[in-house]
């Protein structure tokens, strides 16, 4: 899985939670498919309608506030989400090796955040020891199962 790196408001249509939730479809039309979760919203509340939405973005209000990767890694791993995770706010170049591993597959940078460092940040490390979302085997797994498909 392969993190795509969005132009910062590229979302800018979607609402919040709260708001999401108090939708009125009789009166307003069908829910919006997309939502924007603040990092301390809870995310189970959307399980009932997560197979109608297509993106959910996740807010970074600080880089050193990491709620939203638990978020991700519960919509992504519990919840079974398989549509789009955007990470929006205070994005580094330096998150997005994990922001990939809990299950996003699109952010939003920083406006300071330079774009080429971003791209060799995502191909600096291409194994790991633990499971995560992009393969939920950890390393040993992966390793015997090589080892059993050659013999």
């Amino acid at each position: 899985m392969n993190i795509a790196l969005e132009t910062p408001g590229s979302a800018a249509g979607t609402i919040g939670l709260p708001d999401w939730l108090a939708w009125d479809v009789a009166t307003q039309g069908p829910r919006p498919r997309e939502v924007d979760v603040a990092n301390d919203g809870d995310v189970r509340d959307l399980a009932p309608h997560l197979p109608g939405l297509h993106r959910i973005v996740l807010q970074f209000p600080r880089w050193t506030d990491g709620r939203a990767y638990s978020q991700a890694r519960l919509l992504r791993g519990r919840l079974r989400f398989s549509g789009q995770l955007l990470a929006r706010g205070a994005v580094l170049v330096d998150m997005l090796p994990l922001l990939q591993r809990c299950g996003f597959d699109a952010a939003e940078l920083r406006a300071d955040q330079d774009l080429v460092a971003a791209r060799r940040a995502l191909r600096l490390i291409d194994a790991h020891y633990q499971a995560d979302c992009v393969d939920p085997r950890p390393q040993h797994m992966r390793r015997r199962q090589a080892l059993e498909t050659r013999t």
